[in-house]
């Protein structure tokens, strides 16, 4: 279907689209952790990167990644139209998490990056990276 705004309205609509998160795959997450009884969590940090759950007595931080905007290279996602922008846009996104991680493991905190895919075919994994990441920092 062609898009029938200029370049540049585009580029303004789409500037005014905001994030608000993953939330399907945050609430996955969320049910899994409170039927382990994993508790201690908090949401809506304003820490570096914007962790998805912060464990803050246990200076841990939980990031979920969805596999198309944070360039997971097992699910190999891409757009199929203006493969240029979105290219750089992922390339960008990686660059930043990177950029995140490091900067909040030099403050001391752990960091557990969890894939969407992970989270949808191996949940008890993750759920075990975040247990492991707690303990090592009890």
């Amino acid at each position: 279907m062609p898009d029938n705004l200029t370049p540049e309205q585009r580029s303004y609509n789409m500037s005014r689209i905001r994030s608000r998160g993953n939330s399907s795959t945050e609430l996955h997450l969320i049910a899994l952790m409170r039927g382990a009884g994993i508790t201690g969590w908090r949401r809506k940090s304003k820490l570096c990167g914007k962790p998805d759950f912060v464990f803050s007595r246990f200076k841990t931080v939980v990031f979920v990644d969805g596999c198309y905007w944070h360039g997971c290279s097992k699910c190999a996602l891409f757009s199929k139209s203006n493969l240029k922008y979105w290219k750089l846009k992922i390339a960008g996104n990686m660059k930043r998490d990177r950029t995140n991680t490091h900067v909040l493991k030099q403050d001391g905190w752990n960091v557990v990056r969890i894939w969407e895919h992970s989270l949808k075919r191996t949940p008890m994994k993750c759920l075990g990276k975040i247990m492991a990441a707690i303990r090592d920092a009890e």
